[in-house]
């Protein structure tokens, strides 16, 4: 499980396109948001950069914070 900072992330419609674009990536990843602190804990197979590159492609880049 990996912990990421998305601080454009504030909606139900952006944890969404988060959940949905992960989720195209890797099937099996379990994703839990917190919205009001800007947080995403993401459990995948995919390794932390190609996630990184995946919020960044759907316009909310982010930054790991464990």
């Amino acid at each position: 499980m990996r912990m990421f900072h998305v601080p454009d992330m504030s909606c139900g419609h952006c944890k969404a396109v988060i959940e949905k674009a992960v989720l195209a990536e890797d099937a099996q990843a379990e994703l839990v948001f917190d919205l009001d602190a800007h947080e995403v804990r993401i459990t995948s197979d995919l390794a932390d950069h190609d996630l990184l590159a995946i919020l960044a492609k759907e316009s909310y880049p982010a930054t790991i914070l464990v």
